[in-house]
């Protein structure tokens, strides 16, 4: 692999290709500062360039990358995540880090007379900590946690009423596709799956009962983009119907869906925003003063609440969420490209590429992009289970948005309770893999990859 390095003459900033040592014009620029948001928002293509693989030695013009500012994508996120919420001032011991609350129950001054905890499942200290700060990081008012992803799912749909009608995404999260499709049928509740990409299709699917339109962007596994501003504008113009997006793939850092128009934003905890695969939890955040009061009923009435502990493991997750999403994404583009080069795959499904058929609106609508792939290799389903049993460093294994990297088969593992007709109209074929591309070396990646692909196809 090439590594590139960067020499700073006047206002031109150039690079060297090590092994030629030939000297190629960038971008001039009026500082480093300018040429590093250049890079990292307008070619965000150019961040495997940022991070140079080894040393050099360095004269008096030439610039350390390591030694620069990084960039992030929504103002104060950083500080926000590590602060907002956590005030020591907050406890009589002034620790640092917010303690665990494991205690259910709390005293009374007096019957009725309490601090604002009285059961732990209506409230706890460590969970109000953590909702604080992830609502302030989504850029939302309002934060609740849920025992899981789905939870989140639960308590959002419990706005609705039997004979009220739900518009999803086709193209779900399997779990959210069986929970609509045989729990929420149950209930007396519609769902039309339509292809939210296009507006129109949302507003042609709006019947005077619909009350929910639920999208997921990007979704999961094929990763198509819904224009989530165009989706509620289209929506808010009729009444008494809310947006919610699933926010899980994007993550608060590089795309907030309230901010875009959407009444809620859900997100698994358990993925990217612990980031730790140690923990199942939900969250459903809004800036809707009505919805929040409706949820924070349902939250406590549900009951379906995380621990306190596990509250504590995805609050300590999100301090370092900004810092593992530029690595997820580095390592993630470096991935694809290699996979979209490699003869054994037949295609590649990643926003950052411009191969992506919404690749305009994914920059436009997200500020960067998870380490999240799906990608079909040649051949059939023999070759997709060689490849799968052959990968070592990528583990074969459901979930996703850890440290580790991961690969699964949507067919056989996490959509398999999508009905196999429904499956090949969304193009989850038996050759579809789906990556969870970690944060290991990025070469080490690429090599599990690259032997992992001979084996499975070797005659290419």
């Amino acid at each position: 692999m090439l590594s590139f390095y960067f020499r700073i003459t006047n206002r031109t900033v150039s690079s060297c290709i090590t092994s030629s040592k030939r000297f190629i014009s960038i971008r001039t620029v009026t500082n480093l500062r300018s040429f590093r948001t250049a890079n990292l928002y307008q070619d965000r293509g150019a961040i495997n360039i940022a991070y140079s693989q080894r040393p050099v030695s360095y004269d008096s013009t030439t610039v350390n990358m390591a030694e620069q500012p990084a960039y992030t994508t929504f103002p104060h996120f950083a500080t926000d995540a590590l602060h907002v919420g956590q005030d020591p001032e907050k406890w009589k011991s002034k620790a640092v880090v917010p303690p665990i609350s494991l205690s259910t129950t709390f005293k009374q001054s007096g019957p009725g007379q309490h601090e604002g905890f009285e059961y732990g499942r209506s409230g706890n200290p460590t969970r109000n900590t953590f909702e604080e700060c992830v609502a302030a990081v989504e850029g939302g008012k309002y934060g609740l946690a849920y025992s899981s992803g789905l939870a989140a799912g639960l308590n959002v749909t419990h706005l609705l009423n039997a004979g009220d009608h739900i518009v999803s995404m086709d193209d779900v999260y399997g779990g959210t596709n069986r929970y609509f499709q045989k729990c929420v049928s149950k209930m007396g509740i519609e769902t039309s799956f339509v292809d939210c990409r296009d507006p129109e299709n949302v507003k042609a699917a709006i019947k005077p009962n619909t009350k929910m339109i639920w999208i997921e962007t990007p979704t999961n596994p094929m990763m198509k983009i819904c224009d989530i501003k165009a989706v509620s504008e289209v929506v808010h113009q009729f009444k008494d119907i809310f947006v919610v997006v699933d926010n899980t793939f994007a993550t608060p850092y590089f795309q907030r869906p309230l901010e875009l128009g959407a009444d809620i934003s859900v997100s698994s905890v358990t993925k990217y925003i612990n980031g730790h695969s140690d923990c199942i939890m939900g969250i459903a955040v809004t800036n809707r003063e009505d919805l929040h009061d409706r949820l924070r009923f349902l939250q406590n009435a549900l009951g379906a609440v995380p621990s306190p502990f596990d509250c504590y493991l995805a609050n300590r997750g999100l301090k370092t969420l900004h810092v593992r999403m530029r690595e997820h994404q580095r390592n993630a583009f470096a991935v694809a490209r290699f996979l979209e080069k490699d003869p054994r795959v037949e295609r590649v499904i990643f926003p950052g590429l411009p191969s992506h058929p919404q690749y305009e609106l994914a920059n436009r609508q997200m500020k960067g992009h998870s380490g999240m792939i799906s990608f079909c290799i040649k051949g059939e389903l023999k070759e997709a289970q060689t490849f799968l049993k052959t990968v070592k460093l990528f583990t074969l294994a459901e979930s996703l948005g850890g440290f580790e990297s991961l690969c699964e088969h949507p067919a056989i593992m996490t959509h398999a309770s999508v009905p196999e007709a429904e499956r090949k109209v969304l193009g989850i074929s038996d050759t579809l893999i789906r990556l969870s591309v970690g944060l290991e070396d990025t070469d080490d990646l690429i090599d599990d990859l690259d032997k992992a692909l001979k084996a499975a196809v070797p005659d290419v």
